[in-house]
């Protein structure tokens, strides 16, 4: 596989890099992408064979899930099987932003793409990039970290390329790109917890579902 890279405005994309990322999505291809914290890979979550490429593409393992990012509460009712009070009362809090939302995957969702839980991430973030994809696609996109499975994610355009060339289409190169990762929080059992820290603390989570 070749690997194109093109340069982009992280806060202004412009539209012609979009177009061609969008295409190379609908074609089946993974994108890399830089975003509000870090560069991600991007593909169409319901084109199994794109899946199996960023699985490939990560060397990961096939139990593990790969997250969604969306852009409103519409997208997210065909993605889950009820969109909860508790889920709610997250998104009007933190959306878009640092937190990533685990929920029971409807049967729309490609059981691959949960890693065989029936489990789905879900983030609205606020990358103008990712917001774009999504909104011009008008679907959701498989939204994770740019780099090998166990290797740290790589901190600009070039360093993707670099380090994955040969395993993506595209790389969207906005330079440097390295912040702090989205929280993510299980929402699935009676009892929810935090699956990975991030930006968003605890106590901030705690205050915001008392009584959910």
């Amino acid at each position: 596989m070749t690997t194109d890279l093109i340069e982009i405005s992280i806060e202004n994309p412009e539209p012609a890099a979009i177009r061609r990322a969008a295409d190379t999505i609908r074609r089946g291809g993974v994108v890399a992408i830089p975003t509000d914290s870090l560069y991600m890979l991007v593909a169409d979550p319901f084109n199994l064979a794109a899946v199996g490429k960023v699985f490939a593409a990560k060397g990961r393992e096939a139990t593990r899930s790969l997250p969604l990012l969306v852009n409103d509460l519409t997208m997210v009712e065909d993605l889950t099987t009820e969109v909860t009070k508790r889920f709610q009362v997250l998104a009007r809090r933190f959306w878009p932003g640092p937190l990533t939302i685990i929920v029971q995957a409807s049967s729309n969702v490609p059981l691959k793409l949960t890693g065989n839980t029936g489990r789905l991430a879900l983030r609205q973030s606020k990358s103008p990039i990712g917001n774009a994809l999504v909104q011009f696609l008008n679907m959701p996109l498989i939204a994770t970290s740019a780099n090998m499975s166990g290797v740290p994610t790589c901190a600009s355009g070039i360093e993707v390329f670099g380090t994955m060339d040969g395993r993506l289409d595209l790389v969207l190169d906005g330079g440097h790109c390295i912040g702090s990762g989205a929280t993510t929080i299980d929402i699935t059992e009676p009892y929810w917890r935090i699956i990975k820290h991030g930006v968003i603390e605890e106590r901030e989570l705690t205050e915001v579902l008392k009584g959910h």
